[in-house]
């Protein structure tokens, strides 16, 4: 079960211990969270109200964040993946914070991550076509300064999901 509040020590200091039916609950989640507490609790072995007890302790945990429904791109004419790595010279707290909410007020950015090395921010966009992208780009390097850009179009989605593994820190030592 859940421990609330509790942390496991060295690289993992920020992770939730879960047991077996922590685990299988939210393999399920992530794989249809739509599925009833009937179902699920059929599918982990327990009664209704134990898995809902759980549900609601792994929300308080932050360890479950939402509940969405994830959309297919494509079948709303969003056929175009770019990813975007942007350089910049410009380090100060107040460009970051300007680029931070050009970023978060485009709607086709899905995903934006700061990075270590050469390349300072990648940003994965979507968006119906090049000419698209195009309009995306003018409109974030009007709003603010950027050295470098580099756009990559993705020819053929491999592999997406939304699961992240789950973790066995059982055996950690605190």
């Amino acid at each position: 079960m859940v421990e609330h509040g509790s942390k496991t020590s060295g690289s993992d200091e920020n992770a939730v211990r879960l047991d077996d039916v922590d685990r299988k609950i939210l393999a399920l989640l992530q794989e249809d969270a739509s599925l009833s507490l009937d179902e699920m609790a059929r599918r982990v072995g327990a009664s209704k109200t134990p898995v809902w007890n759980r549900i609601r302790r792994l929300r308080e945990a932050g360890v479950i964040r939402r509940q969405v429904a994830i959309l297919d791109p494509e079948a709303l004419g969003l056929e175009a993946c770019f990813f975007v790595l942007v350089r910049t010279s410009e380090h100060d707290p107040d460009w970051a914070a300007r680029f931070l909410a050009a970023v978060r007020a485009r709607p086709e950015v899905i995903e934006a991550h700061r990075l270590a090395g050469d390349i300072d921010y990648i940003l994965k966009v979507q968006v119906r076509n090049a000419r698209a992208y195009d309009r995306f780009y003018q409109a974030l390097i009007s709003e603010v300064k950027i050295h470098n850009v580099t756009a990559l179009l993705s020819m053929e989605e491999l592999k997406a999901t939304s699961a992240l593994p789950i973790p066995d820190l059982t055996g950690v030592r605190g």
